[in-house]
C-alpha cells in the first residue's frame, strides 16, 4: 500500500511537473514572439513615406538630443519595476513556508520566487504589447517629427512660389548623412506619430504605481505609498514634456501615445494580472496555513492547482 501510494506521489509530481514547465514555455514562447516583431520592425520596418508643405512651420524646428534618453528611459521604465517587484515579492512571502508549493524537475520553487514571475511576466507581456501597437502606428503613419527640415534638408526650392502651397512627396534628403547612424535619423525622422517614450513611460509608471497600491501594505506612514506613486507619475509625465521641448515631437503624438501607455496599462492590470485580487496579508497566510494536511503526524504543503 505504502509503495503504491508512494509511487501515485511521484506521477502525481511529474505531471504537474510537466504540466508546469509547459506553462512556463509558452509564456516565453508569447513574450518572444510579441519581441521579435518589435525586433522586425526596429531593424528591417520601413515607414510610410509622407509629404510635406513648404510653408509647415511645426517642421522647422532645430535638431536636439533627447532629455531623456533611451537607456535612462530602459533603466528607469524597465530596470526600477522588475527590481522592486522582485524585492518586494520576496520581503513579503520570504518566510512563508505554508499553503501551496509547486516542484519543477523535482525542485520546489518557493512561493516568492513563482509570484515574483507571475508579476514581472505580465509586466513585461504588457510593455512588450503597447510597444508593438506604437510601433505599428509609427510605421503606418509616418509622420515627420518637428525637426525634419533641419535633419533632412529636402531637395525642394520653398522660396519658389509654385512651391509654396503644394503638397509635396518627390523629395531627396541633401543633408550628408552617410553613417549609420546619419541613416538611422533619416529613418526616425518619419515616425514621429505616436510618441514611444509617452506610451512606454506612461505604461511603466502607472503599472508599477498600480502594483504598489496593491502589494504595499506598510502601515509606517500614511503618505510614503502616495508619495512614491506621485513621483513615479511625475517621472512619467516629465519624459512626455521632454519630447515636446527637445522637438522630437508634436504635442497630438505625446497625447495619443500617453493614452496608449494608459490604457494597457489598465487593461493589463484589470484583466492579465492577478493583482486586483487581495493581496497576502498575514490573515490571509494564517488561512493558507489552515489549508496544510498531515500526514502521520508530519504536515505537507497542498500542492497547487494551476
Amino acid at each position: 500500500m505504502e509503495r503504491n501510494s508512494h509511487h501515485h506521489n511521484l506521477s502525481t509530481m511529474d505531471r504537474n511537473s510537466k504540466f508546469l514547465l509547459r506553462k512556463i514555455t509558452m509564456d516565453f514562447c508569447i513574450l518572444f514572439c510579441v519581441g521579435f516583431l518589435i525586433l522586425v520592425f526596429y531593424l528591417w520596418g520601413s515607414p510610410y513615406e509622407r509629404g510635406f508643405f513648404c510653408d509647415d512651420e511645426s517642421l522647422k524646428h532645430p535638431y536636439r538630443e533627447s532629455t531623456v534618453t533611451n537607456v535612462m528611459l530602459y533603466i528607469v521604465g524597465i530596470g526600477l519595476p522588475v527590481v522592486a517587484m522582485a524585492l518586494t515579492e520576496w520581503i513579503r512571502l520570504r518566510d512563508y513556508r505554508g499553503g501551496r508549493s509547486r516542484a519543477i524537475l523535482g525542485r520546489d520553487v518557493t512561493a516568492w520566487v513563482w509570484e515574483a514571475y507571475k508579476v514581472i511576466g505580465v509586466f513585461l507581456f504588457g510593455c512588450a504589447c503597447q510597444q508593438l501597437t506604437t510601433d505599428v502606428a509609427k510605421y503606418t503613419v509616418g509622420r515627420l517629427r518637428p525637426h525634419f527640415f533641419d535633419v533632412c534638408k529636402p531637395s525642394v526650392d520653398c522660396s519658389l512660389p509654385e512651391n509654396k502651397w503644394r503638397y509635396i512627396q518627390n523629395f531627396t534628403c541633401l543633408n550628408a548623412l552617410d553613417s549609420e547612424q546619419g541613416a538611422k535619423l533619416l529613418k526616425e525622422m518619419r515616425l514621429s506619430f505616436p510618441s514611444g517614450h509617452s506610451s512606454f513611460s506612461a505604461y511603466t509608471m502607472l503599472y508599477f504605481s498600480m502594483y504598489l497600491q496593491r502589494r504595499m501594505t506598510w502601515r509606517g506612514s500614511k503618505l510614503i505609498r502616495p508619495g512614491i506613486q506621485f513621483v513615479l507619475m511625475m517621472a512619467a509625465w516629465y519624459t512626455v514634456m521632454t519630447r515636446v521641448s527637445d522637438y522630437k515631437h508634436h504635442w497630438s503624438d505625446v497625447l495619443a501615445g500617453f493614452c496608449i501607455g494608459l490604457l494597457f496599462a489598465v487593461i493589463v492590470f484589470t484583466f492579465v494580472s492577478d493583482l486586483r485580487k487581495t493581496p497576502h496579508t498575514k490573515q490571509n497566510l494564517n488561512h493558507l496555513d489552515a489549508e496544510m494536511h498531515t500526514t502521520n503526524g508530519t504536515r505537507h504543503p497542498n500542492r497547487v492547482q494551476v
